[in-house]
């Protein structure tokens, strides 16, 4: 029995709705399953919960990097819910003019926002972010909250929460202090960001999607910078072919609440 309902779950088009914090999160931790998702000929949406200006940045152009990020993986839809970027650091700026920020957001109020997606679409599958947001960014520890409970007031039967392995951090952020390069997180929080590896119940093979996981970074040219150190390593990393750029990044991890530790699924669906 257990057999016929996975392969009946496997056989059926889904509609999955990726939420996420800010323009950009939806190419680095999930690009891969969003492109190996519709390329299957599920439905894919993407949300944003800030539209990603901490200040006056322009909003027409984060919007428009996003749209051609997902249109480089395949999603069908694209949505923003409006809030502004809390940034990231000790700081917490103040609420622009006429907005919130999203680390501030009452929380039923921007879950009643993301449930009329999930409701609208007749969503099977939310993609969020764990408690702990990942590196601990106050917007990623909201996309948790607020994913959360839009799952249960849309009554979506199924939440996995993108992550990546907490062992693979630091032999990547002491290489990169070795290196004197930018290390992608600080080293007194890779001890604890993300998940243990043992806790990690989905590992998605995207090797084959290589190419537009890298495409769908390199849309987000606003970003990536244009001076410095960090963002000469991005230019590098976003020209490499996609057969080495999927070496470097094969897969992408999520944790499913509802499961055991110690659970190993190949595909979101399973």
């Amino acid at each position: 029995m257990a057999t016929f309902y996975r392969a009946v779950i496997l056989s059926s088009m889904a509609t999955v709705v990726a939420f996420h914090a800010h323009p950009d999160d939806e190419a680095i931790l999930t690009g891969g399953t969003i492109a190996r998702a519709a390329a299957k000929g599920h439905r894919v949406v993407i949300v944003t919960a800030t539209d990603g200006r901490v200040h006056n940045e322009d909003e027409d152009c984060r919007l428009a990097e996003l749209r051609s990020s997902a249109d480089i993986l395949g999603a069908q839809r694209v949505e923003c819910l409006g809030y502004a970027d809390s940034g990231f650091g000790p700081e917490f700026h103040p609420d622009p003019p006429g907005r919130v920020r999203f680390g501030r957001a009452d929380v039923d109020e921007a879950a009643q926002r993301l449930a009329a997606i999930l409701r609208e679409e007749g969503a099977d599958l939310l993609l969020s972010y764990q408690a702990n947001g990942g590196y601990g960014h106050r917007d990623h520890v909201q996309v948790h909250q607020v994913g959360k409970r839009a799952a249960e007031l849309a009554a979506t039967p199924r939440v996995l929460e993108a992550t990546m392995p907490r062992e693979l951090l630091c032999p990547i952020s002491d290489l990169a202090h070795l290196l004197r390069l930018p290390a992608p997180y600080d080293r007194d929080i890779v001890g604890s960001a993300y998940a243990p590896r043992k806790s990690i119940t989905h590992r998605i093979e995207v090797f084959r999607f290589a190419r537009q996981k890298r495409d769908a970074f390199a849309a987000h040219r606003s970003q990536i910078g244009n001076s410095g150190v960090g963002a000469r390593l991005f230019t590098v990393l976003l020209r490499l072919p996609p057969q080495v750029f999927g070496l470097l990044f094969p897969r992408e991890w999520f944790v499913d609440p509802a499961l055991p530790a110690g659970t190993v699924r190949r595909d979101i669906f399973e």
